[in-house]
């Protein structure tokens, strides 16, 4: 009689696979081994774009990494990251380490990179905000002084409210983000017509100043859209990510645009020899042994580079498969081994100075000179469209606006430079604290210069006084 043999199934088989191909994916938040900084390790099935989501997850709560390990060879992801809290410290909250936990089984379950921060919301926040309410406006094309403001002043002659908006300004070009709602009602805007009225009204707002030029055959690349922040695979694209993706469109790593009208610079009286000498440097070099590209990176170090640097090879389409971050003393160490999506390394010197260009601007493009103000108001329609204005009559110019509602409250944060290209003379900013009556002020600059005897002559204040005088009631902090 013949016998009939049956393969033999080891009874922690099962358990390999779910390890290896399951839905979830394996995060160890460590408080043990280090003293100065928590250690967060994240073993999972790698797919493209996953490191981008796990980067995102911890900036979004602002959290610093000052070193990271990546190896994402074979189709498994492995990083270990080191991270500190907003104020430098070790992460202690329960309720954190268990979101961390949360948020990144989340992002690598359901694909969806907008999961974690609408939790994070819900745990920490009073109010979680919720954009289907709104209806999302994209403006991206050439900067010139005071743009940002008549954007603000177009929405609101066009009946629509600002509940939130993300303006970044670099290399003469502007991306802004706008989640808006109907000014009568406060639901989204969902007419297709009036959609296309405000679409080509800001198109022409933007376009306002724009000199064609003869010799250029690339198309025209102001305009404004709407947006429903999909993505692939039905995620839903983090803000700060899109505002990169619109620079890029509008290549501002090319440099200022010409036969165009914007900032002039003007060198830091007070940058010293050590500062000057921590400029931003990005090298290429390859691996031919194993079809690498390396990307090395060597930049002052701050919040959020981590961040800036993966966005920019990720939306490259590039697949980090190596990475080593460190920081050190103020200054940042990034390496990265990279190939194209197709799985090819960088052949041809133009490609590599490309990529040098777009992470030289997505390193940029955060770093803003001159004065930073925060203003806290009651909200109501037309608010920032009326500070902005205000702002820009009398000579200041938005370079960076972060604007959000909370409750009744209108937050909002800008970086405004003089429209002439000098530094903001404190002195003129400081006149503020003393005669704007029950507005409270407060004024934080990074780069402070003397000021000039004529321009201390100038009273900022005596302009504003009247202009803001109506919301008065309003309590305002500029910090």
């Amino acid at each position: 009689m013949n016998k009939v043999y049956f393969p033999y199934f080891d009874p922690d088989f099962d358990k390999l696979l779910e390890r290896i191909n399951g839905p979830t994916c394996r995060v160890c938040i460590d408080n043990e081994s280090m003293d100065d900084c928590t250690v967060v390790k994240v073993n999972s099935v790698n797919k493209q774009g996953l490191l981008l989501e796990v980067v995102q997850v911890l900036t979004d709560l602002n959290l610093t990494i000052s070193k990271s390990y990546i190896s994402s060879d074979a189709g498994w992801f492995m990083d270990v990251f080191h991270v500190k809290d907003e104020h430098g410290n070790k992460l202690t909250d329960q309720k954190l380490i268990n979101y961390i936990k949360q948020a990144i089984g989340t992002t690598r379950e359901t694909h969806n990179s907008a999961k974690a921060k609408t939790y994070a919301n819900m745990v920490f926040s009073h109010e979680p905000s919720n954009n289907n309410e709104h209806t999302v406006i994209e403006m991206s094309g050439t900067d010139r002084p005071g743009l940002f403001s008549e954007l603000s002043a177009a929405l609101a002659d066009l009946h629509c409210n600002i509940v939130e908006a993300h303006a970044w300004s670099h290399n003469g070009r502007l991306a802004c983000v706008a989640y808006i709602s109907d000014q009568s009602t406060h639901t989204p805007i969902e007419d297709p017509n009036r959609l296309a009225s405000i679409e080509d009204h800001l198109t022409t707002v933007l376009r306002a100043t724009i000199t064609p030029t003869p010799t250029t055959n690339q198309p025209n690349q102001q305009e404004a859209k709407t947006a429903d922040f999909l993505g692939g695979e039905g995620t839903v694209t983090n803000v700060e990510r899109r505002l990169h993706q619109l620079m890029l469109s509008v290549r501002d790593f090319e440099g200022p645009p010409s036969r165009t009208v914007s900032l002039p610079t003007t060198p830091t009286d007070s940058e010293s020899d050590e500062e000057a000498g921590m400029k931003t440097t990005v090298k290429i070099e390859s691996c031919d042994e194993k079809g690498y590209s390396i990307v090395n990176i060597e930049c002052k170090d701050r919040p959020r580079l981590m961040f800036d640097t993966v966005c920019t090879l990720t939306d490259m389409q590039y697949v980090i498969f190596h990475a080593s971050i460190n920081s050190d003393g103020g200054y940042a160490f990034q390496e990265y081994f990279i190939r194209h999506l197709d799985g090819c390394a960088m052949s041809t010197e133009c490609e590599k100075e490309r990529v040098i260009k777009c992470l030289e601007a997505a390193i940029e493009r955060r770093v803003c000179e001159g004065v930073r103000l925060e203003l806290c108001a009651d909200n109501r329609v037309g608010l920032l469209s009326d500070i902005t204005r205000v702002l820009r009559e009398n000579g200041l110019t938005v370079v960076r606006a972060d604007v959000e509602t909370q409750g009744e409250k209108s937050i909002n944060a800008f970086y405004v430079r003089d429209m002439s290209g000098n530094k903001v003379d404190m002195e003129f900013i400081e006149s503020m604290k003393k005669e704007v009556g029950p507005i409270a002020l407060q004024v934080k600059n990074d780069t402070i210069r003397p000021s000039s005897p004529e321009r201390s002559r100038f009273s900022f204040s005596h302009m504003l006084k009247d202009q803001i005088e109506w919301f008065s009631n309003n309590f305002i902090t500029i910090k």
